[in-house]
């Protein structure tokens, strides 16, 4: 196991993570978001105070900006936050990128792809199922160059965001939880709760509630987290929460969605219950699926966070006989 022991090396003072996580969310998110800031504000100037604000912070088209520009917009505050992690990651914690990801000096790519294969698949049967099922509920609203726009958004954007939340949860976070309670399960629990907790001001709790939102967005950290302790990396849960995104933007958007984009289909009504019902069978088969894929022991769950020791070299022959003889 390397992800988690890569932390056990003395430089996960409390201080570094407190000035991390103020210049990423204090420094690097103000920079990200000027552009939309300035956005609102040039459109306020240009067409007036609107009569009606949306009551989901993240429809920007009472101002006048369009789905796509307004996705954009939000996906930009994320590029600062990324870079400054980047960055200041080897300087505080003496640790690279790719050691805050797996451990390793390597990214093992395949398993990003596989975490998105599996997921997509997932997602795609349920929507599937949604269409068969209550047709009238889902509204065609195909436009090619708007969706043509928005597929190139989501391609080279949209993984700086959740490239960015993987590392700093359960790359980062993860790591440093798990220095200071050498615990596998005591990591999982405390960043699951962050994870969800982070999501708190996200238009969907404002309209479904508390505690039937965050609740989903804890078992969406519980099953990127359970991924993540099992593969010992998390490349899996970047593959897994891309997909997640990006099915959402491209395909399914509603009025409350954070995601306010000329996806595929706009869905009518929402079932934020049966949501949370699918996210259950989601976990428990793409636990299944990998578990077959790579051969996971999830006896890993239980083990002490520790450095192993490396294994005594192997003495000669000669050098046993020299000592016998003595």
């Amino acid at each position: 196991m390397k992800h988690l022991e890569r932390a056990l090396d003395g430089q996960n003072s409390f201080w570094k993570y407190l000035a991390m996580t103020l210049i990423l969310f204090l420094g690097a998110s103000t920079i990200g978001s000027l552009p939309l800031v300035v956005s609102i504000i040039a459109h306020t100037i240009k067409n007036g105070i609107p009569d009606v604000v949306s009551a989901n912070i993240t429809d920007l088209s009472s101002y006048g900006i369009s789905g796509n520009t307004g996705f954009f917009l939000l996906l930009l505050t994320f590029l600062p936050m990324f870079f400054a992690f980047k960055w200041l990651v080897r300087p505080f914690h003496k640790r690279t990128i790719t050691e805050t990801i797996n451990g390793r000096n390597h990214l093992r790519k395949g398993r990003i792809g596989m975490g998105m294969l599996v997921w997509g698949a997932l997602m795609s049967l349920t929507l599937i199922y949604g269409m068969i099922v209550s047709p009238e509920n889902y509204q065609f609203q195909f436009h090619f160059g708007r969706f043509l726009l928005l597929l190139l958004i989501t391609l080279s954007i949209l993984p700086f965001q959740t490239t960015f939340e993987e590392l700093f949860f359960r790359g980062y976070l993860s790591q440093g939880v798990a220095a200071a309670t050498r615990s596998r399960w005591a990591t999982l629990i405390i960043i699951s709760l962050a994870f969800g907790l982070m999501h708190a001001f996200n238009p969907e709790v404002k309209e479904y509630g508390f505690w039937i939102s965050i609740p989903s967005y804890i078992l969406m950290g519980i099953i990127l987290g359970v991924v993540s302790i099992l593969d010992d990396g998390i490349e899996l849960a970047i593959g897994i929460h891309f997909m997640n995104n990006a099915f959402i933007a491209l395909f399914t958007t509603h009025s409350s969605s954070v995601f306010q984009t000329d996806a595929l289909f706009r869905v009518k009504e929402i079932n934020p219950v049966g949501e949370l019902i699918w996210m259950v069978l989601y976990a428990g088969v793409a636990i299944l699926i990998l578990t077959r894929v790579y051969h996971w022991d999830f006896a890993i769950l239980n083990r002490k966070i520790r450095v192993t020791p490396p294994p005594l070299p192997i003495e000669s022959s000669s050098t046993v006989d020299n000592s016998q003889g003595k």
